[in-house]
């Protein structure tokens, strides 16, 4: 039965709390500070140079936030915090507050009335996806951990049945773990990466950390004005068909149709809403952030995307849930 509740309102006007103290948690190594313990107050400013008020305070409001628990009045690490938050964790993603909290992201929803009215960002052009825009290697840089969660996930759906020696272009490779997952799930494969050449250079650092550096070479340049060649065997499209109207993301789609072998398969990253538009939330959810930063994009149901991917002469389009992913894989074949 839905009944009022006004702490729903509260709680959406005092969010951006919540969202500050998590990047200040990060930002002063507080997650670290209460993995090695013993995470009383005292103890944790002392570890943080911070002060004993604003270590009990910030703490308290991980805690009641669910990041965090109490015990008495030590402070512990939930399995999430301890798994994705404390830096000694393999795993940890705090570095993601880096590019989430970027002001180039953060800004326009400080005119986010003027954007419902327009329909498009207060950002200058085509908002984040302007050429050479600095806000991605940023991305490149801080969101390489949580790729890596994903990045095993999109490689075998990218794979499919594939064996032997595949060619791959990962189109918008950013940080370049999706396609180094694809060269590592197969010893056969070599990746082309194909972004921005300041971008670039931190795929290829992160190409040479993974040991398939000699299997990894660069594209510098946008995606829909460089020569792509080819033929391959499998393209990525990773968190970039997002960025763009329905009409541009089929035009960038025959191109890379145009640029693949037959029965190739080309995988795409997305924030998937169902048709509803409101589930799952995150999915859902991801729609707002295109409508801050971008002219025209969305988050895509896929139905859409597979009308896309059909319009530009794709088949079999299937969708592939990725293992510690909010985000699915669509595939096409060629």
């Amino acid at each position: 039965m839905d009944v009022p509740n006004p702490g729903i309102v509260f709680d959406m006007l005092l969010s951006y709390q919540r969202t500050a103290a998590l990047r200040t948690a990060v930002e002063l190594d507080v997650f670290r500070a209460i993995g090695e313990g013993p995470g009383d107050a005292a103890s944790i400013a002392k570890q943080c140079a911070i002060s004993e008020r604003g270590a009990r305070i910030l703490c308290d409001f991980l805690t009641i936030n669910g990041i965090l628990l109490k015990e008495g009045a030590h402070y512990k690490h939930t399995a999430t915090s301890a798994t994705f938050l404390d830096p000694r964790s393999p795993v940890c993603i705090a570095s993601t507050a880096r590019f989430l909290g970027d002001p180039a992201l953060v800004e326009p929803f400080n005119h986010l009335a003027e954007i419902v009215r327009s329909g498009h960002t207060s950002l200058e052009g085509e908002g984040t996806v302007e050429p050479d825009n600095p806000v991605w290697v940023s991305f490149a840089e801080s969101m390489a951990p949580l790729a890596a969660l994903s990045a095993p996930g999109l490689a075998a759906a990218a794979l499919g049945d594939k064996t032997g020696a595949v060619s791959v272009l990962d189109i918008a490779a950013g940080h370049g773990l999706y396609g180094i997952a694809v060269a590592k799930a197969n010893p056969e494969a070599r990746v082309v990466g194909a972004d921005w050449a300041n971008v670039l250079a931190v795929a290829e650092r992160n190409a040479q950390k993974a040991g398939v550096a000699d299997r990894f070479s660069k594209l510098a340049g946008s995606a829909f004005d460089v020569e792509f060649a080819g033929p391959y065997d499998i393209v990525l499209l990773t968190n970039f068909l997002h960025h763009f109207d329905q009409s541009t993301c089929i035009r960038l789609l025959k191109k890379v149709r145009a640029a693949m072998k037959p029965g190739g398969r080309a995988a795409t990253l997305e924030f998937v809403p169902n048709d509803d538009r409101i589930t799952p939330p995150m999915a859902a959810a991801f729609a707002m952030t295109m409508l801050g930063t971008t002219g025209s994009g969305d988050a895509y149901t896929f139905a859409e995307l597979k009308q896309m991917y059909e319009a530009a002469g794709f088949h079999d389009v299937t969708l592939h849930p990725i293992p510690m992913s909010p985000q699915t894989a669509v595939v096409g074949i060629a």
